[in-house]
């Protein structure tokens, strides 16, 4: 097979498009699976004669795995490519999917979603690399829009998917779509991905430590579970939830200390200070944190309005929710053309006020509302959304160093399952306090979510001022 030509400036067509469609089909089954399985759990449960309470692992799993390996393995992209990466993680999310499918009990079944969890990080992780490779500069803005628009759209789109294959299929099948796809995704991708850029002779040589890695899972791992515990389980009937929940996030903080003191002073650290140190940067990660939480309040608790709250069906809640995603697919693009015109600070800001703006109408509704009530202000979160990530991911991406854009591409991922993860926990505390689901904790949680929305906003238009 003939190697692919080291890249310059962007692939060439038809290459580029073939390489557009891997990167696509892959982070759509990565971002997909995140949720997909949410609905059959109860399936689950059921068939594998396991406690309802124990199934939230099969979730837990995927999200926990995904997130310690990140970093980790961005900075193998960094050292050993992107590509290598991005084919082999595609590798294990198939195999995987086939172990989850063939399970016969909860603990294979968790430990099949840990390891996909594992592939879907060494797609994930280099992912955006990958896209800075494969657009010319003139068109990245264009090329970052796109695959911000698959994120946001495959992240809504998992429960939607998942009762299409439940309404004809068991839980098994849920898996069963990886695998196609995945063939397809390893077949193209050993064609059309590109190679790394020579180094640069000036930068600093890439250190991969195991002492590091190992610190950067118990980090990111305690401190979830820690959540967790004060999250999900503070309202139950385990008194010692809180206590554990809280030394969990202690020892996850400490652990935090002796890694980040380990990585100061390194030219190339695996948790990516050198990156952070830039205001830039550092402003829009942290507005990618607050928007990500913010989607995620809204994405659970919306379906616990429509359907517990307002009555309505699974049919009628879902086509209300599909506004969202259909105003992302209309503004993804305009966003993607404005990047380079007007600065990203402001087309963050704006977008995340109008992102708020959705938010907080829907947690201020009528008390009647009717569908086209609902759906519009959901389109008004899909767009405000979609204005802000393209731009924030644009400079995420740029700002970095070309030999450090694996390291951007995981801080990008990281930020995002942070944000998710926050969202959810945030969520679970504020049922734990009003679990009547008679729309005071759907409205809380909503309201929430527009303050998070807002904050993103002021730390985007930040950036404006410290790009100067």
């Amino acid at each position: 097979m003939q190697a692919t030509p080291v890249v310059v400036d962007g692939l060439p067509q038809p290459q580029r498009g073939r390489a557009v469609v891997v990167i696509v089909l892959g982070i759509s089954l990565s971002v997909l699976d995140g949720s997909i399985v949410n609905l059959a759990l109860p399936a689950m449960a059921r068939e594998l004669n396991a406690p309802a309470s124990h199934t939230i692992w099969v979730v837990n799993a995927y999200q926990i795995a995904s997130l310690v390996m990140l970093l980790p393995l961005a900075a193998l992209g960094d050292r050993l490519g992107y590509r290598r990466v991005y084919l082999v993680g595609m590798l294990l999310f198939v195999l995987a999917s086939i172990a989850a499918m063939l399970s016969t009990s909860l603990p294979m079944l968790t430990a099949a979603r840990a390891l996909q969890g594992l592939g879907a990080a060494g797609v994930m992780s280099v992912n955006t690399a990958l896209v800075r490779l494969i657009y010319p500069s003139t068109r990245l803005g264009r090329g970052i829009a796109i695959n911000s628009m698959v994120v946001a759209t495959s992240t809504m789109a998992g429960p939607a998917v998942a009762a299409a294959i439940l309404s004809v299929a068991s839980w098994p099948w849920l898996f069963a779509l990886n695998l196609p796809l995945g063939l397809l995704t390893l077949w193209m991708g050993r064609r059309a991905l590109p190679f790394n850029p020579p180094r640069n002779k000036d930068a600093a040589p890439q250190k991969f430590s195991l002492i590091d890695v190992l610190l950067n899972v118990l980090m990111f791992t305690l401190v979830f579970v820690g959540a967790d515990y004060l999250g999900v389980r503070s309202g139950s009937a385990e008194h010692s939830a809180p206590v554990l929940g809280w030394a969990l996030l202690a020892a996850g903080v400490l652990v935090g200390v002796v890694y980040v003191r380990r990585q100061w002073h390194l030219a190339t650290p695996l948790l990516p200070l050198d990156l952070l140190r830039i205001p830039v940067f550092a402003l829009s990660m942290g507005s990618s944190l607050g928007a990500f939480c913010a989607q995620m309040l809204a994405f659970i608790s919306l379906p616990f309005l429509l359907l517990d709250v307002q009555g309505r069906s699974h049919m009628d809640a879902g086509l209300i929710m599909t506004a969202w995603p259909m105003a992302t697919v209309l503004v993804a693009p305009i966003a993607g053309r404005l990047i380079g015109r007007v600065p990203a600070g402001w087309l963050g800001g704006i977008g995340m006020l109008v992102f708020a703006s959705g938010l907080l109408l829907a947690g201020l509704r009528p008390e009647h509302a009717s569908s086209l009530d609902m759906a519009w202000r959901l389109a008004l979160c899909g767009a405000g959304f979609a204005l802000f990530q393209s731009p924030n991911n644009h400079t995420i991406v740029t700002t970095a160093p070309l030999h450090r854009s694996g390291a951007a591409s995981g801080m990008l991922g990281t930020a995002r399952l942070t944000g998710q993860t926050t969202g959810a926990v945030l969520l679970a505390a504020i049922y734990a306090v009003w679990d009547q689901h008679d729309g005071t904790g759907e409205t809380i949680a909503l309201c929430l979510a527009a303050g998070c929305a807002l904050l993103a906003g002021v730390a985007s238009t930040l950036r404006v001022r410290a790009s100067r």
